[in-house]
């Protein structure tokens, strides 16, 4: 089988990759020549556990393949997957902009028949509002070609995609054809041998199905989160309460960890827009809206705790941070904690220290040079009056407390994820803090 998926972003390079890797042959699609080029030579615009390797492999193979000229192919594919960025807009609804000018340009090329699949995150309705606009470029043109749209979201987790791409716990995939339906079968049948884990369903279920997701994760995020400062308040370890909590089948283990907020790609944008499309059909989406502002609050609480250590004198103090990204196994930065306490505490004066093992590069790009970029997490802690985990990166969960009471200048630990033992700290002489 021959599919192209368009847009060489994190969810498109993926998926084109994965695919490859069951044997497909895939044409990857960008407009932006300079990322094309990057790939054509090997180079990975992201950071994920294992694609690198994938990619050189299939690309040796003759499976995977970049171009910039998604009309170069349509004669070729059976599939054309959009993968193509949707950007929050102004109000926090999602930019469809990128998405219908794939629809648009397939209209105006396609000659037989094709099932245009949207792999994006996107809006219930957005599939009809491709079909419109494939359909306008074909009336443009005089011809009949027959063509179906499909809705597959992606439930990638970011530093495990490729595992959950390989070995998914759900596709879903909405269509309304039996003919689209079998040609989406037979491409994931390789995926599915071991247990058939296809959920075929409307087409507005499965883009709901998306949403609904992510907001029910970040929910249970910004639920413990409160739960957790109230905790703080009346005495209660947060840690406890998680164990009693997830030991209630349920609930589950999964997502009752408190911290320092979330971030990334999906949850943030993901509420909003489902918020936005409550507006949208006249309906007010109270319980989104307290998770979002719950969010946008957690997001400081280190900073909080640590102005109130020092009594809101933070100028001139050094301050250690660990952990950029927002989460562990990958760079990605978009809405990560990192960036509001960084903002927060240079506005207090202070003087900024920070390391991640693969988010540096894309700190450089968002904020120039405002921090001091250090080259391992010990040389970050130099002459620190307070060290932040913000990241709960493996090499960060057992440092040698011994080399940070030399280089620290206060022993101060402010745990945004709550990975170390008090106890232990104590010991060693440091006054922890962590979440609730």
């Amino acid at each position: 089988m021959d599919i192209a998926v368009v847009g060489t972003g994190y969810v498109g390079l993926v998926t084109g990759t994965c695919f490859a890797e069951m044997g497909v042959n895939v044409t990857c699609v960008d407009v932006d020549q300079a990322k094309i080029d990057k790939l054509n030579q090997g180079l990975i615009p992201i950071y994920e556990p294992g694609l690198e390797e994938m990619v050189h492999k299939n690309m040796q193979a003759g499976r995977l393949h970049f171009v910039t000229d998604l009309t170069a192919v349509l004669d070729e594919v059976d599939i054309v997957f959009s993968a193509v960025g949707t950007p929050p807009d102004e109000d926090g609804s999602a930019d469809l902009k990128y998405v219908l000018a794939v629809a648009r340009t397939i209209g105006a090329h396609i000659n037989k028949y094709t099932v245009i699949v949207t792999k994006s995150t996107v809006p219930v309705g957005t599939a009809q509002k491709v079909k419109l606009a494939v359909q306008e470029e074909l009336d443009k043109r005089g011809v009949n070609v027959k063509f179906d749209v499909a809705s597959n979201p992606e439930f990638l987790k970011e530093g495990a995609a490729v595992k959950d791409f390989m070995n998914p716990d759900r596709v879903v995939v909405g269509v309304d054809s039996d003919r689209a339906r079998e040609l989406m079968a037979r491409l994931y049948k390789p995926f599915m041998l071991i247990s058939d884990k296809m959920i075929f369903t409307d087409i507005p279920s499965a883009e709901m199905i998306k949403y609904a997701a992510n907001s029910m994760l970040a929910t249970r995020i910004s639920f413990m989160n409160d739960i957790a400062n109230l905790c703080e308040i009346v005495g209660a370890d947060i840690n406890m309460v998680r164990k009693g909590m997830g030991s209630d089948t349920r609930i589950g283990k999964k997502f009752l960890y408190a911290g320092c907020g979330y971030g990334g790609s999906c949850f943030p944008k993901d509420v909003k827009a489902l918020i936005k499309t409550g507006e949208q059909n006249g309906y007010e989406m109270r319980v989104l809206k307290a998770v979002e502002d719950v969010n946008d609050l957690q997001k400081s609480i280190l900073f909080k705790k640590l102005s109130a250590y020092y009594k809101g004198e933070l100028k001139g103090k050094t301050i250690a941070l660990w952990g950029l990204a927002f989460k562990p196994e990958t760079d990605d930065m978009r809405e990560a904690p990192s960036l509001v306490l960084i903002d927060l505490m240079l506005q207090a004066g202070a003087v900024v220290r920070v390391y991640d093992p693969v988010a540096m590069d894309e700190c450089k790009r968002r904020i120039g040079d405002q921090v001091v970029y250090c080259k391992d997490m010990y040389e970050a802690t130099v002459d620190a009056d307070a060290l932040l985990l913000v990241t709960e990166w493996k090499e960060f969960r057992m440092p040698s407390w011994k080399v940070l009471r030399k280089s620290m200048n206060q022993l101060v630990v402010f745990d945004g994820r709550n990975i170390y033992d008090r106890a232990e700290l104590e010991e060693h002489g440091f006054t922890y803090h962590k979440i609730g």
